[in-house]
């Protein structure tokens, strides 16, 4: 997975860096190897976290059917 970074140099010294597409994930470090490593882990949290979200959401769909005799058939199913 390719991810834009846009990294920037810190006034009071070492790096900060911003995940453009991903909203509010940002993170420093005093090197480029902290910086990144702190960057994978903000991705990473990120990614799992919206994982979590998205698998105990129940989406529930309801389809209706009309019979031959026009009788309505709902039937429900969820993901």
């Amino acid at each position: 997975m390719k991810v834009k970074v846009v990294v920037h140099e810190a006034e009071e010294g070492g790096f900060w860096a911003e995940v453009p597409s991903i909203s509010g994930c940002a993170t420093q470090g005093d090197s480029f190897e902290e910086l990144f490593k702190n960057l994978s882990e903000a991705i990473e949290g990120y990614l799992l976290v919206s994982t979590l979200v998205l698998e105990s959401a129940q989406l529930v769909y309801t389809c209706r059917f009309f019979t031959d005799s026009n009788e309505i058939v709902d039937i429900q199913t969820c993901y």
